[in-house]
């Protein structure tokens, strides 16, 4: 996941980030709803027998297979997309997102509809009514991506201070700020915004914390200069609206020494 976040250096070393075509779902395989809806492919429909389509598709229907009315799951379901958009729209390199992820579609476990010309395939525009909460969020991130040049860098990080800002380009942490866990199931890195753009252009301090784990888990938040403090831009663990900020109007955070990141959930901050 570090080297993902940083535009796949171990894979794209001396072309750039820009090589690097990130996203979570694509034509192929479960849409972005359907990864977290089931565990299995559901491709009867296809008049196959359910034998083609990729079997291995690195899905948890977070409790039970398809449709549920179940409160629970239905908001871990939610809370998971959004941590996949939040990921992506974060990490260096090209995002691209599936038409309809936007909308929480779902081809109903079908992993394989290319052979569909109907409301498998089709984009059912009422989703956006339906799903508002989604598609507002991923509205918002895609704004915040564009308003942060830091996140957007033609060159691989160097993982050290070549501007004289008293921070790395970008620095890895875990639960204890400075010290990342890379056994286990939590990770958060820094960005440096006096770094951003080959140093040509200024941004933010951006604080991106990820715990997979199932409990949230206080995360020890890296200092900043004198005069500026932590807002939080993005936490999937609260409700909408309070699941993400537009920029420039982000709440300055209460406690800024500590920021408790819930059980899967993804949070951003930005220090200014």
């Amino acid at each position: 996941m570090a080297q993902v976040v940083g535009g796949s250096p171990d894979l794209y070393a001396g072309r750039g980030p820009t090589a690097s075509i990130n996203f979570a779902t694509c034509h192929d395989g479960f849409c972005l709803n359907d990864l977290v809806s089931y565990d299995g492919k559901h491709n009867e429909a296809n008049g196959e027998d359910n034998r083609d389509g990729a079997d291995d598709n690195h899905s948890w229907n977070c409790g039970a297979e398809g449709p549920t009315d179940d409160p629970g799951i239905l908001d871990l379901r939610r809370r998971q997309m959004k941590n996949a958009v939040a990921m992506l729209l974060v990490s260096q390199g090209v995002p691209m997102v599936l038409m309809g992820d936007e909308l929480a579609q779902t081809k109903h476990g079908n992993n394989n509809s290319y052979c569909h010309d109907d409301e498998l395939n089709w984009l059912d525009w009422a989703l956006a009514g339906r799903n508002a909460e989604q598609l507002r969020f991923v509205r918002t991130m895609i704004a915040f991506r564009r308003a942060h040049p830091a996140l957007r860098s033609r060159d691989h990080f160097q993982y050290r201070d070549w501007r004289g800002s008293g921070y790395p380009d970008i620095s890895f942490h875990g639960t204890r700020a400075w010290q990342p866990d890379w056994d286990g199931r939590v990770l958060a890195f820094l960005l440096c915004g006096e770094h951003a753009k080959g140093g040509t252009a200024h941004d933010d301090m951006i604080y991106v914390a990820m715990n997979m784990h199932w409990d949230a888990l206080p995360f020890e938040l890296p200092g900043l200069a004198p005069g500026k403090a932590w807002h939080v831009s993005t936490n999937t663990a609260m409700p909408s609206p309070e699941d993400i900020h537009a920029p420039g109007e982000e709440p300055r955070l209460a406690d800024q020494g500590t920021c408790l990141v819930g059980g899967r959930s993804v949070v951003v901050l930005v220090g200014r």
